[in-house]
């Protein structure tokens, strides 16, 4: 089934700025997912996107109830297409979706109690390692930055699978 939508959940805005530019790319109405819950019917088709807290897809699980998940995109710091593996097993996503990683960014100004701590917590622990790996130190550059990754260059691979699939 074609999508008819894409559906998100942001945490930081990341997520939703990548659902907009797709949304606009592809020409499909871009739900919150709370929003979608209303605005959809159940078992619609859509593409997925939330963002990734311990390579967990936020609000998949949700999705995949109420919708036909045609395609996930996690949305997290990590460079664009790394971590597949572990999200997918993490997400319990089935290998017949596709998933796509993307790279958001971090404003900590917006994370709130635990993910403000669990940030905090990784940052110090990272800089306190005495030899670290260059993963590591990628990490801690990207950690130390209040940066926005989202660009429409990240979502290549992903309209490259739509295009293939649907048109």
């Amino acid at each position: 089934m074609k999508p008819t939508a894409i559906v998100y959940t942001s945490n930081t805005g990341h997520t939703r700025q990548y659902a907009l530019l797709l949304g606009e790319r592809l020409g499909l109405p871009v739900y919150a997912l709370n929003e979608a819950n209303a605005q959809l019917s159940g078992g619609s088709p859509v593409i997925y996107l939330g963002w990734l807290h311990a390579s967990h897809v936020k609000g998949y699980s949700g999705a995949a109830k109420r919708f036909a998940v045609c395609a996930v995109c996690g949305v997290g710091l990590c460079d664009t297409v790394t971590l597949i593996y572990e999200v997918r097993q993490a997400s319990s996503i089935p290998e017949d979706i596709p998933l796509f990683t993307l790279q958001g960014g971090i404003d900590r100004s917006r994370l709130k109690g635990m993910d403000k701590l669990m940030i905090s917590m990784l940052t110090k622990g990272l800089d306190a390692q005495k030899q670290r790996s260059a993963q590591d130190d990628r990490m801690l550059e990207l950690l130390r930055r209040d940066e926005n990754y989202v660009c429409p260059e990240n979502l290549a691979e992903v309209l490259q699978w739509y295009k293939e699939r649907y048109t």
